[in-house]
């Protein structure tokens, strides 16, 4: 064999051309589509979750009896929702959220505008959210306890605090998830609750 071919065989070999890209793409084309799908789900929950429909609106809220807090003596049932418009607000001793919305819940008790009743959600102990309701105040005409989810499901519920809007009739006409405080109240529950009691 000549020096030429020995000389040929120890060279490195090139690669053929574009096959750089081939290899990168591989990699990046997985990448890609996660970002897209990701675009996708965010487009289609919106920039805020508090939105997001439930499939409970303009429907009876879910038959339901649940024992009140320690020392209340009414218990809260669907039948405490019939009669007028009434906000139900799902919450805990727990929940960091809770505490930062229950001052304006206060002040919608106190104006005497609208009846709150409270479902104390995935509670430990019953009585740390009696204590919890001693400490910063209690803004429910009704509370139930719903320590293992049975109601919060039914409500669909996915986190503490959520809000349902209930008619007279005892339908679901609004849902809000997240705390309310005085925007949401001004611009959303506050109106519709008005609209509900004039029709």
């Amino acid at each position: 064999m000549s020096e030429t071919n020995t000389q040929t065989a120890d060279a490195p070999q090139q690669e053929p051309k574009g096959s750089g890209w081939g290899k990168r793409l591989v990699f990046i084309a997985p990448t890609l589509v996660f970002l897209v799908l990701i675009g996708f789900f965010v487009k289609q929950l919106g920039e805020n979750p508090a939105e997001l429909p439930s499939v409970l609106i303009d429907r009876p809220v879910p038959e339901f009896a649940l024992e009140p807090l320690p020392g209340r003596g009414k218990p809260l049932t669907s039948e405490s929702l019939k009669g007028d418009v009434s906000l139900v607000n799902i919450f805990g001793s727990w929940c960091v959220a809770c505490q930062v919305e229950h001052p304006f819940l206060m002040q919608i008790k106190e104006s005497g505008f609208v009846p709150i009743h409270g479902i104390d959600w995935r509670e430990k102990d019953p009585r740390d959210g009696m204590r919890w309701l001693q400490k910063y105040g209690d803004p429910y005409d009704h509370v139930g306890l719903d320590p293992d989810s049975k109601v919060a499901v039914d409500f669909g519920v996915t986190g503490a605090p959520e809000t349902f809007v209930v008619d007279k009739q005892g339908v679901i006409r609004y849902k809000h998830i997240g705390p309310v405080n005085a925007e949401v109240w001004e611009k959303t529950l506050k109106p519709l609750i008005e609209k509900l009691r004039t029709s």
